[in-house]
């Protein structure tokens, strides 16, 4: 089996540029406050699709928390309405009727970039001194939209770090992720991109949770977006049998793929082929991560297909990444 490519390791005097595409949401909220954190990630742009809620919300979310983050002026784009196939499915049982955990935060004071998501993706890869990493947290329709209409960004990407399928279990589905199982054609165009792929998966995506204590010190933060990510930690419910205070306990989700690129060393990979399923059924929108240690039958008598090959997340350092994003998040002290 291939090695995975190695991802390139950060730091704050060479930042590795970014580009987030989201669907904020409250873990994308999330890691839009790392990503403008970091010193070692350079926040280029943010674009916007349909999924946790509608793209209008998203924009709005993105604008809000890019304000409270201290961001400036980076560059917001509104993108897809919907899948490239199936209609817009938001996901309020989880984010709440306004996507960001019904919170009441203020509408953001700037508007959003007059280009749309594809145009501003386009025009921020190509303007980079260097090759860019995308990090798509939500639906890949604008990503699939991109490769499309101008396949040449592709000679400066460095890689894309998407948060989406899974090898086990799904959630959308018993087999489907949401981002995936929302939009699996875009999906699947994704896996054509011909650029190095990370797949951060469910299988990491939720384990990396902050304990309580983190989260109480975040609330407590004199910092306001060290507060805003301790607020949207605690959105959760209740879990029957927990500590009293184990609801307080939240995931990082989406963020731990951008802490994936700050910090590449605390995610365990194998490079392994993947596909997305299209067909109708109770298996679209599942990614079948190959994990077999030679071919089998179906190989054997019907002949070798291609089949992409994707760097798919294992295993993760919990507690490094909670560390990192604790450390990164919070500025008061």
């Amino acid at each position: 089996m291939p090695e995975p490519t190695p991802a390139p390791t950060p730091d704050a005097a060479r930042p590795v540029p970014v580009i987030i595409d989201c669907d904020t949401g409250v873990d994308d909220a999330l890691a839009l406050l790392f990503a403008v954190r970091h010193p070692g990630l350079d926040l280029r742009a943010v674009t916007c699709v349909a999924g946790n809620t509608d793209v209008d919300g998203v924009v709005r979310n993105t604008l809000t928390v890019l304000e409270r983050a201290g961001a400036g002026d980076v560059p917001v784009a509104r993108g897809a309405e919907r899948p490239l196939i199936e209609p817009a499915r938001a996901a309020h049982h989880v984010h709440g009727a306004d996507g960001m955990g019904d919170l009441g935060l203020p509408a953001p004071t700037r508007a959003p970039d007059a280009a749309d998501a594809v145009t501003v993706l386009r025009r921020e890869i190509l303007a980079s001194p260097r090759p860019v990493t995308l990090i798509p947290t939500a639906p890949l329709t604008n990503i699939a939209l991109l490769l499309r209409t101008h396949p040449e960004v592709t000679r400066n990407i460095e890689r894309i770090v998407f948060m989406g399928g899974a090898v086990t279990t799904g959630n959308a589905t018993a087999v489907a992720e949401f981002n995936v199982w929302h939009d699996p054609e875009a999906a699947a165009i994704l896996l054509t991109a011909g650029v190095p792929i990370t797949m951060y998966g469910l299988d990491v995506f939720t384990r990396v949770v902050v304990p309580a204590p983190g989260v109480h010190r975040l609330r407590e933060s004199a910092d306001p977006a060290a507060r805003l990510a301790g607020a949207l930690l605690s959105h959760r419910p209740a879990t029957p049998g927990e500590a009293p205070d184990a609801e307080e306990a939240g995931g990082l989700g989406d963020a731990g793929a951008v802490c994936a690129v700050a910090d590449p060393a605390g995610l365990t990979t194998r490079l392994l082929p993947v596909e997305v399923t299209l067909a109708p059924g109770p298996s679209r929108g599942q990614t079948v991560v190959d994990l077999r240690p030679r071919p089998g039958e179906a190989e054997i008598h019907g002949g070798t297909r291609r089949r992409t090959l994707v760097d798919v997340a294992l295993d993760v350092d919990v507690r490094r990444y909670v560390d990192l994003y604790l450390r990164t998040v919070d500025r008061s002290g």
